[in-house]
């Protein structure tokens, strides 16, 4: 504020200059907020100086996510305009981090593919066309299970990068994480074991009814023709349902805070499973609907633990659990003209529809997102 005013902000805030402390805030010669992204805005205030969340990422993932030989793999997924001051931002930190945590992190970035955009269409559905070009936008996050998909590594923890806390805050953070960990270890070592007997024909009729009631009981799968089955098809039904990726998602209270919800679905094939459903994927018009919704007792803060590589160690195609039928049309706009805009499914919506899925109750704690300024003021983010 000094280099810019020549005055403290406390001086400038005592002379009623708050446009001018606003400014220094958001404009390029200032702290440049205006035009950074939000991983790379100073969020937590220590001693030796300020955290972006970036920062705060690779102190959780340290805590959370290294391997034996005290490696942390995370990977973020950026914009091409800020690309740039992420990498700049990592190469800044991370020899600290890594040193004080005691573990080496290695980092990679991806951008949204531009193959994933999807095209934009006036309000009577007539193609949107600027600079005499059809427009083309990204196609949302659900467009992310590609980056997800070209990552090699069998366990994945997917979180939004805002959701992070001070050190002084984190132990539920890390404790659920590993709660939420073991239990998808726990849930793939069953099926590892189940498949494996389905390969082997080491099984009976008595064994595949446990194995029905194990996917009715951990991921709600249900499905009306399985009486009719015989012991082949049933086996077979069964090895279709299991070789499958899987997700263990954290579940908060609902709190009023905007999210996801967690609901028993019916699929395309007529069976039901757990899925993770937005309001925008359910019948506003449907007053039965609109009831479920209201009485839903919790939503998804987006942390997930995936396991995404078969019993063989190869990695699943993840392009091919998407179930494209649960893509949207939203209201955007573009240089103030109104348009609508074709949203891909979901990244843990539509686009892990045809997943394993298990929900587990996590504390309100663990979540912690900011999505305005004011978000920053609240105890969580407090040191």
């Amino acid at each position: 504020m000094r280099s810019l005013h020549g005055k403290s902000v406390a001086e400038l805030k005592d002379a009623g200059r708050y446009k001018d402390i606003i400014s220094a805030i958001i404009k390029p010669e200032g702290l440049n907020y205006g035009n950074l992204p939000k991983g790379l805005l100073k969020f937590h205030s220590y001693s030796e100086g300020s955290r972006t969340p970036v920062e705060e990422q690779m102190v959780e993932g340290a805590q959370t996510a290294a391997n034996g030989d005290g490696v942390v793999n995370l990977h973020f997924t950026v914009s091409t305009s800020h690309r740039a001051l992420f990498e700049e931002k990592i190469r800044e930190v991370i020899d600290t981090v890594s040193k004080d945590r005691g573990v080496r992190i290695n980092v990679s970035l991806s951008e949204q593919k531009p193959s994933t955009d999807t095209v934009a269409a006036n309000p009577d559905g007539t193609p949107f066309v600027e600079n005499g070009k059809m427009l083309f936008r990204p196609g949302g996050h659900g467009a992310l299970i590609e980056n997800l998909n070209d990552i090699d590594s069998a366990v994945v923890f997917i979180k939004n990068i805002d959701n992070v806390v001070p050190d002084s805050r984190r132990d539920a953070t890390v404790h659920y994480k590993q709660v939420i960990g073991g239990y998808m270890i726990q849930l793939h070592d069953r099926i590892s074991e189940y498949l494996r007997m389905l390969a082997t024909g080491e099984y009976t009729r008595g064994t595949l009814q446990e194995m029905t009631a194990f996917l009715h009981n951990s991921f709600s799968v249900s499905d009306r023709h399985i009486d009719g089955m015989n012991t082949t098809e049933l086996a077979m039904y069964l090895h279709g349902k299991l070789n499958r990726p899987l997700r263990v998602c954290g579940m908060v209270r609902n709190e009023g805070e905007p999210g996801g919800g967690p609901f028993i679905a019916y699929n395309r094939d007529g069976s039901a499973s757990l899925q993770i459903l937005e309001s925008t994927q359910i019948d506003p018009g449907n007053e039965e609907y609109g009831k479920m919704v209201s009485a839903a007792t919790h939503f998804n803060p987006v942390d997930l633990v995936c396991y995404v590589k078969d019993i063989h160690g190869h990695k699943f195609d993840l392009t091919k659990y998407v179930d494209p039928d649960t893509g949207f049309i939203s209201s955007k706009s573009s240089h103030g003209k109104e348009l609508r805009a074709m949203e891909l499914p979901g990244l843990w919506n539509g686009a892990m529809s045809d997943w394993n899925t298990a929900f587990v109750e996590v504390p309100i704690a663990t979540f912690n997102p900011v999505k305005t300024v004011n978000d920053l003021l609240r105890p969580a983010h407090q040191g």
